[in-house]
């Protein structure tokens, strides 16, 4: 069994996320007025429909993409060796340290700790009906699947099977997909939890959500 208090104890020593903004294409590059130390934000609005901090601006045939930070965080570096030169698709422009919010902290412990059920090929998945009731009727965390039940349908290429649950018993805590929209290979699509382990883990979401300190 995992040790989930030791674990949310090493994400406090280390509670940022480096992220690397790279090129989405070739073109010339431009810097936006930015340098190492400074604040950035990401996408804002209630659909995300706001872009983030400006960070550069990429030219490729007479046409600028602007380039613009993906979360929010602290400037860590900024090539200003590639101003104004051609650059590669994926080459990294300017690196971000993003301190990592309560519900990313979570999903960190979470899917580390969970057993996570994965999408077998790629697919829209549905809840069996039964199982859809259930979910809505009970509390979240109370929901018991067993190994070998059916509990999701798979639909693909118009044709729409049974999936059935493999792993350990215990009880769905987390739902990773969405009905209605593709779900990649290999991406998983519940965490469950033994419940013998259930005490534990609430205990430490528990402390994540009113002893961890967010960044503005």
């Amino acid at each position: 069994m995992l040790n989930v208090s030791d674990l949310l104890e090493q994400i406090k020593q280390s509670p940022y996320r480096e992220i690397e903004v790279k090129a989405p294409h070739t073109g010339e590059i431009a810097f936006a007025d930015i340098k190492p130390g400074d604040k950035v934000h990401g996408p804002q609005g209630t659909w995300k429909e706001k872009p983030g901090t400006l960070l550069a601006t990429l030219t490729r045939e007479r046409n600028p993409k602007p380039i613009c930070a993906p979360e929010k965080g602290i400037v860590g570096a900024v090539h200003s060796e590639l101003e104004k030169q051609f650059v590669e698709c994926s080459t990294t422009l300017v690196t971000l340290r993003h301190h990592l919010t309560r519900e990313e902290v979570e999903n960190i412990i979470l899917r580390k700790a969970l057993y996570l059920f994965k999408a077998p090929e790629r697919a829209k998945y549905y809840f069996t009906p039964e199982m859809a009731a259930k979910l809505r009727s009970h509390d979240p965390g109370s929901v018991v699947v067993r190994n070998g039940q059916e509990i999701f349908i798979m639909s693909r290429m118009k044709r729409e099977l049974p999936l059935y649950y493999s792993g350990p018993d215990g009880v769905i805590y987390a739902t990773y997909f969405t009905p209605n929209d593709n779900v990649d290979a290999d991406a998983p699509l519940i965490g469950v939890c033994p419940q013998e382990e259930l005490p534990a883990i609430k205990e430490v979401i528990m402390h994540v959500q009113t002893e961890w300190q967010e960044r503005s």
